[in-house]
């Protein structure tokens, strides 16, 4: 007797397939959602429950983006397609079932799918699983005779095609990759890696699942980073582990190679990665990483390791990025080479660098319109104009304007941007809208948790928006991992330090900020240097912040409101500023700031 499963793979082993029944669908949600390998990040959890059971309950039309962010994220009614989380949320939903059904799903009977561009699942069986399952039935003699006469017949056509399909796969295996190279010349010439696969240099299946796991993990975090053309995972699958570096520059046209090696031995993992140049094959980076089993599970340790390495290479002040600005493209006015020249103007906050760095950006655009990053870099160019007072267009739109539009330009073209969404926050929190601005953080950061210039801006805005101990905490986090553009970070994290009255700390970071040509820095180290009775460099600094910004302090309650600094806090800075020996005028007090919203940033 054969129960209703065996019953439809029997019915569905001709040309049409009985689709899987509700019932099997809601048995295969909840084995997806009780196991360790489908975490609840970002409310996986709810957000497919909730789709799937819309679904098999005939409301399928009801699934929306405004329905899901309020049914699933709790969002009000007032809900609009500005807020990104229900595109964010659904992007690492999808990338979290393509890694289930990779690792834990492979023999499991039924698939849960989102097609991108849509939030309605898709059901169908898991065809390895079903394959694996399906009885062998045998076929009379008498029966095969008229099957074997037609496939007699179709030999010469068999043949044929295999033969094409022969000389088709010579041709790509012999001939340079020129789709890889189209896909670089076609947009913005960034920096191209290709992941190999780890090689397992230990015993048993747990060291095979974890060599499989951190491949999987690397090409997950790695393309986070938008600065950085990460082939995908059928390139990296189809290359046998120990790869020479010129296979891959000759045949796929991609300048880095990250490989290496994982053993396990009783309950320690050991893993080795090391990052290769393919035009030298000279090794520009190499790290041992050590773990325990009996402290952490295989996935928590794949998952730690993977974001190591990718903080290592991938972020913008990482190898990769060191490595490229030593080395920038010949092209002046390459639209990759624009974001090299942000990311030193970030490093340096001149105004000289800042016009430079816009007309690259806007150029960069006007070539590669649908280039996220280079409208997110514009759009916090666009807002140093405000903020700083950096080179000011007369024309309208407001730098403000252009910054927030340019933004939400470059989320709406990559919802998971993180660059994107680091200026959508910046963007919002200087329009004065600050709960959205830290919600647009969170969500940036809970989609890119190793990328240390969001989480460096990501400090500084909690701490401007009066959550100064916390936004202090962040900064810690992005300095450890040492970014190369951290003079801003440092003295936004000193000026934090001052307004928690940790003095000590105040001095040590305004001297590792060292950023001459950024106005604010003299500011903030004449205020920190006279709270420590330092009044020869306080005045010293005063005098070079005047110089350089001689209408601010005659407007300094409006420069204070501009940056959401809070009542209270203003106080405080004006004290401090007096303190310093600076003249401002005497009728200066704090004063209620305009139509500004109360920050609702979560506890961290």
């Amino acid at each position: 007797m054969q129960g209703p499963r065996e019953d439809r793979l029997d019915r569905g082993a001709g040309t049409q397939r009985v689709p899987p029944a509700p019932g099997d669908i809601r048995a295969q949600l909840e084995r997806m959602i009780a196991s360790p390998e489908f975490p609840n990040a970002g409310h996986a959890h709810a957000f497919l429950r909730y789709v799937v059971e819309e679904t098999l309950a005939g409301r399928a039309e009801r699934i929306k983006g405004y329905s899901i962010a309020i049914e699933v994220f709790n969002r009000d009614e007032g809900f609009n397609q500005d807020d990104p989380v229900v595109r964010i949320e659904a992007g690492r939903l999808r990338r979290t079932l393509e890694r289930y059904y990779l690792i834990a799903g492979q023999n499991d009977p039924v698939r849960i799918d989102m097609p991108k561009g849509k939030y309605l699942p898709h059901f169908a069986w898991n065809e390895s699983s079903v394959a694996a399952e399906r009885p062998t039935v045998a076929i009379p003699f008498e029966q095969k005779r008229p099957l074997l006469a037609r496939a007699s017949a179709l030999v010469p056509w068999a043949l044929a095609v295999a033969l094409g399909l022969a000389t088709l796969s010579f041709w790509l295996f012999t001939q340079p990759a020129s789709d890889a190279r189209l896909s670089q010349t076609s947009g913005p010439n960034e920096p191209t890696l290709v992941v190999a696969p780890f090689a397992n240099l230990g015993e048993g299946p747990e060291a095979n699942l974890y060599t499989l796991g951190l491949t999987e993990e690397l090409l997950t975090a790695l393309p986070r980073f938008k600065e950085l053309k990460v082939f995908g995972r059928e390139t990296s699958e189809s290359l046998p582990t120990g790869v020479d570096a010129s296979h891959i520059r000759g045949k796929l046209g991609a300048r880095y190679l990250l490989a290496g090696g994982v053993r396990v031995s009783d309950n320690r993992v050991r893993v080795t990665a090391r990052l290769l140049d393919t035009a030298t094959d000279a090794i520009l980076w190499s790290e041992t990483y050590d773990d325990d089993l009996r402290s952490r599970g295989l996935f928590a340790i794949q998952t730690d390791v993977a974001g190591k390495v990718a903080k290592a290479i991938a972020q913008p002040y990482g190898i990769i990025g060191q490595v490229n600005t030593a080395n920038p493209p010949p092209d002046d006015l390459d639209a990759y080479g624009c974001t090299l020249r942000f990311y030193g103007y970030r490093a340096e906050l001149s105004m000289e660098r800042h016009e430079n760095v816009r007309d690259c950006l806007e150029s960069a655009v006007a070539r590669y319109p649908s280039y996220a990053t280079a409208w997110a870099m514009l759009s916090i160019v666009y807002l140093d104009e405000d903020r700083f007072g950096y080179n000011p267009q007369s024309s309208a739109p407001t730098p403000l304007e252009r910054a927030l539009k340019s933004a939400r330009r470059a989320v709406e073209l990559d919802p998971d941007n993180v660059r994107a969404l680091q200026a959508l926050m910046t963007a919002l929190f200087f329009n004065h809208q600050l709960a959205e601005s830290m919600r647009v953080g969170e969500q940036a950061l809970a989609i890119n948790p190793n990328d240390t210039e969001l989480m460096g801006e990501f400090g500084v805005r909690l701490a401007m928006g009066g959550e100064w101990r916390k936004g202090a905490q962040v900064l810690d986090q992005a300095l450890a991992f040492n970014p190369g553009g951290a003079g801003y970070y440092h003295g936004n994290r000193a000026l934090a330090a001052y307004m928690v009255e940790d003095y000590d700390t105040a001095l040590v970071e305004i001297r590792q900020a060292n950023l001459q040509k950024f106005p604010l820095f003299h500011l903030v180290a004449a205020v920190i240097y006279a709270e420590k009775g330092l009044m020869t460099d306080a005045r010293r600094e005063g005098a070079t912040f005047v110089a350089m910004r001689p209408g601010f302090l005659a407007n300094l309650v409006s420069e204070l409101n501009l940056r959401n600094i809070r009542p209270g806090d203003q106080a405080r800075m004006i004290a401090g500023i007096r303190k310093a020996g600076l003249a401002i005028p005497p009728d200066t007090t704090a004063e209620k700031m305009g139509p500004v919203e109360e920050s609702s940033a979560p506890s961290r």
